[in-house]
Order: C-alpha cells, then structure tokens, then sequence
C-alpha cells in the first residue's frame, strides 16, 4: 500500500492540504501518516537560555490538537482511509526525512501558502525547505485548491541532461496511478534555450516516456515559470512535475520572485521531484 506523510502545524494552510491529500489517498488506496514535529521555545535574551514553554505542557497540547484532527480526517473519508500520527520533539524537516527514509512514502503533501501573513511565512517557509533538502517527491497544495481527481499531468522539462537528471520511473508512478493524461512541457522565447543537442535530447525524453503517449506542449513566454503557470491553468491540469535543479528551467525555483510564481502563486499544485 501506498503512503502519503502529511505534515502538519494544525493551520488553515496544513488543514487543507490534509483534506488534499485525504483525496488522493482513496483514489490511490493509500494510508495517511500525519506528522507533527515541534521544538521547545527558549529565550536567549540572557547569557543562559531559558525554556518558554515546558516541554511537557507543548506535548500535551500538540497530543489534543493531533488527537482532534485525525479523528476529524476519520470522519471526512468514513474510514474508508487508514490514518496514522506521529508527534516528534525536533526539527520539522528531519523529522520529516526520518519517516520518509522509513516508510518510503509515495509523497510528501504540504500547503503552498497561507491566509495569513504568518502561516505564509511559517508554513511557506517550511515547505521550501522540504522542496530543498528532501529526496522525496513533495506536493505543495495551494490555499483552497480541493482534491477533483488527477486526470492531467504536466511534467516541465528543459531537453537538458534528461537521461541523467530525470527520475523517469518515479514520474511514471505516478502518471499510471492515477492512469493520467500526460504532457511534457518545454518554456522558451525565440529559440533562446535552443542547443546544437536539443532535437537528440528530446528525442531520448520521448523514448523514456514511450509507453505513456505524451502530449508535447511548446510554450512560447520569456517567464519561464509564468508561462508554466499560465499553460496549467489555461489546459486544466491538475497536477505539475518539476525538477528543482541548477541546470533546467526551475534553476530559479529557491529565489524570491520565482518561487512566488511557480509555488505561492500557482493555483496547481507542484510536485517537486529530485533527479
């Protein structure tokens, strides 16, 4: 059976994306692993630190908080969904890691952004860690978007390296589970990114994703991540797949403006896949 870990801080932002991801994992056949990790607040106004909050008093609330909303995702699926907890005392993302290097999970599912200016910035923030620092695929849900089915996949490619940098059988996965429609996208502006080998480059992408019949989608827009944006929304697709790396198009995927259009400001969610 398949895993979905979905972290959570008990936000508007987390709640949503567990509601995502509640979705996905009955139309998967799935089990959910909700995740909350937390660190105890110290004050290091002084030169000996001070504990804030006692450890103990954090613990017993974040038990009720995880108690009360996996009793409320067992309610919203009729149990038709096996839900699990965790709660962690330590870093939110290598705790995150930890339980992925041992459940293996089929994603990581997290919320995009937030309502407010603080869940943006505390939720936000840590979704672009995990997009960064974890090697398995994550899925930024934006605020409001509802699980309606995956029936077309969006995979942005650059036609560079594809062979070494693509994690062919990781994107198949999940293009055959939810038996999608699949497109290949390639961004560019008058021919800029075009090389002496791109025509051999796109020729071996074909061949890696022979068996799943891909549509090819040429987008014509100087932006890279605008144009993907844009093409998403326009063809209704359901789901993007990028490759967070130096040398494609998302190469600016960590700085501010990008990652404001391709994560915050998508109202697709994103799967980010390592090569």
């Amino acid at each position: 059976m398949k895993t979905i870990i979905v972290p959570t801080d008990f936000s508007r932002t987390a709640v949503n994306a567990l509601d995502y991801a509640l979705g996905m994992a009955k139309e998967i056949n799935a089990s959910i692993i909700l995740l909350h990790a937390y660190l105890v607040p110290v004050s290091i106004t002084t030169d000996t630190p001070i504990v804030v909050v006692a450890e103990e008093d954090m613990r017993k609330s974040a038990e009720g908080h995880l108690r009360k909303l996996k009793m409320e995702a067992e309610e919203k699926t009729a149990g038709a969904v096996k839900i699990y907890s965790e709660l962690k005392l330590g870093d939110t993302i290598d705790e995150i890691e930890e339980l992925c290097t041992a459940v293996k999970p089929f994603a990581v599912i997290m919320g995009s952004g937030g309502h407010s200016d603080l869940e943006k910035t505390l939720f936000g923030s840590t979704t672009l860690k995990a997009i960064r620092h974890l090697t398995w695929p994550v899925i930024a849900v934006p605020p409001n978007k509802k699980y309606g089915g995956i029936k077309k996949i969006g995979f942005a490619c650059d036609f560079k390296k594809v062979v070494e940098s693509t994690p062919s059988g990781l994107i198949k996965d999940v293009v055959k589970s939810f038996n999608a429609e699949f497109h290949i996208l390639n961004v560019d502006y008058k021919n800029k990114n075009f090389k002496p080998d791109t025509p051999q480059q796109s020729l071996l992408i074909d061949t890696l994703f022979e068996e799943l019949h891909p549509a090819y989608d040429f987008i014509e827009n100087e932006d890279m991540e605008q144009g993907i944006n844009n093409f998403a929304e326009k063809n209704n697709l359901d789901l993007v797949i990028t490759i967070p790396k130096k040398h494609t198009l998302l190469d600016g995927l960590f700085r501010k403006s990008a990652t404001k259009q391709l994560i915050f400001h998508s109202h697709v969610p994103v799967m980010c896949v390592h090569e």
